[in-house]
């Protein structure tokens, strides 16, 4: 979707920017909390310390029934990472970036939602130029995503990244105007 060279564009017009994905993969480092407990859970996962996303997901894709057990270990850490950033912040905006924020519910937790679109085709080119991805792993992502459509009919705002990057750019000033003018 853009969703990443959108959070940039936030972070470059100078909003703090928190990145879900990226607080999994602290957790899962060395010596970071989600360890243990994932480790106990899918022990083929722990390589050198940390966890293994490939691994993990591998263990994940033979025995489906894992996942909701993982989320119940990882999803309170994550949360708990998010809400320490967000206490931490000083600045008048800030930016969750959530991949599965209606499907855990944080949209409770935010002021105003934006959500990053573009159209299928582009999605779909954009998701298998990734390394490692496949149509396999893609439409099981999909399987576990809310649709496009009820996402942007649930949101305060939508940038669509399929009109260019100028485009963009210009809807992420758009909404930052429009959300500090109504919460000022």
């Amino acid at each position: 979707m853009g969703k990443s060279t959108t959070a940039q564009m936030f972070r470059d017009a100078g909003v703090p920017v928190w990145d879900a994905d990226a607080t999994v993969h602290r957790l899962y480092r060395p010596g970071g909390p989600a360890v243990a407990p994932v480790a106990a859970l899918v022990p083929a996962a722990l390589r050198d310390g940390g966890i293994d996303r490939d691994a993990l997901s591998a263990e994940l894709r033979r025995d489906p029934a894992l996942l909701p057990r993982l989320e119940r270990i990882v999803h309170p850490l994550v949360r708990r990472d998010r809400g320490a950033f967000v206490a931490a912040a000083t600045a008048d905006v800030v930016v969750l970036d959530i991949p599965l924020l209606y499907e855990t519910g944080a949209e409770a937790d935010c002021d105003a939602v934006v959500v990053v679109t573009a159209p299928e085709a582009v999605q779909r080119a954009r998701a298998l130029a990734r390394p490692g991805m496949t149509v396999q792993r893609f439409r099981a992502l999909l399987q576990r995503q809310m649709p496009d459509a009820d996402k942007r009919a649930r949101a305060d705002y939508v940038i669509d990244t399929g009109r260019g990057l100028a485009a963009a750019r210009a809807d992420v000033q758009s909404v930052l105007q429009n959300i500090r003018g109504s919460h000022a």
